[in-house]
């Protein structure tokens, strides 16, 4: 009697390659255009805490497998569990996520090559730069099934200006990658046989600056838009006189008055 076949092994959601300091994620749920299941969310939470901890990784760039980015959240499991706490318990989790990759202290860039919708939108204004295709397109589109993308509005609304951002959300009507450009969703949009090449060019160029730098300047960043004008250059001060005693500061002015490369330590 011959042997049953061994069961298939379900390809992992979230996929990750380091190369040079840049780690790279990629969403990998392609038969469903990459939707935010839990369990995805549960993988994307592991990665931001793994390379949170990691400092040979000094870049992140978050892409996707299949035709599109990722449309968002996965509305059969949702609809197949209707009850307020697992909502409140599903969005608190999608939450501490997205927080997680803004406050990773490495910049994580965006490589966007198909549509992004709703939450797949939300990720993409996470992240701290994009670069995208000429054919991603973006919407927040929860709107035309009834439902009003409120998680998705918080950080889009913190990268476009609010009339716009108010529109995609009570419209839920596509903006091609020219206009996300316009209105500063992205930062580059490039043909498509041109985006593997932008996001190297665009990461390996953070790689090569202070690690020490890059990690105190985020941090800031994002404080310092939060805060009052005296206040956002009180931080700054202070995050210019700590990072002018870090060896990197050190090595880098020393480097520039030698006219040679500086060798960075990362401390």
């Amino acid at each position: 009697m011959s042997s049953p076949p061994a069961a298939r092994s379900e390809a992992p959601l979230l996929l990750r390659e380091d190369r040079d300091g840049i780690a790279t994620l990629v969403l990998n749920r392609p038969t469903r255009q990459n939707a935010l299941c839990e369990a995805l969310i549960d993988e994307l939470q592991r990665a931001a805490d793994e390379l949170a901890a990691d400092p040979g990784i000094r870049v992140v760039v978050l892409a996707a497998s299949g035709p599109a980015f990722c449309a968002g959240h996965d509305l059969r499991e949702m609809r197949a569990r209707r009850d307020l706490e697992v909502y409140r318990a599903l969005f608190a989790r999608c939450t501490r996520m997205m927080l997680s990759l803004a406050e990773l202290p490495q910049p994580v860039i965006a490589r966007v090559h198909g549509v992004a919708t709703a939450a797949g939108c939300q990720l993409v204004a996470t992240c701290d730069l994009a670069v995208a295709s000429q054919q991603a397109r973006f919407a927040t589109s929860g709107i035309d099934v009834g439902l009003f993308c409120a998680t998705p509005g918080v950080p889009l609304s913190r990268n476009i200006s609010r009339k716009r951002a108010f529109e995609m959300l009570v419209t839920g009507a596509f903006v091609d990658a020219a206009t996300a450009l316009d209105w500063g969703l992205v930062n580059r949009v490039v043909p498509a046989q041109e985006l593997d090449a932008a996001v190297q060019e665009l990461a390996r160029t953070i790689a090569s600056k202070s690690r020490v730098a890059i990690r105190a300047g985020k941090r800031l960043f994002a404080r310092q838009l939060a805060a009052g004008l005296e206040e956002a250059y009180a931080l700054a001060c202070e995050t210019m006189a700590s990072n002018l005693l870090a060896e990197d500061a050190g090595e880098g002015i020393d480097a520039f008055l030698a006219k040679r490369k500086p060798v960075w330590r990362g401390r």
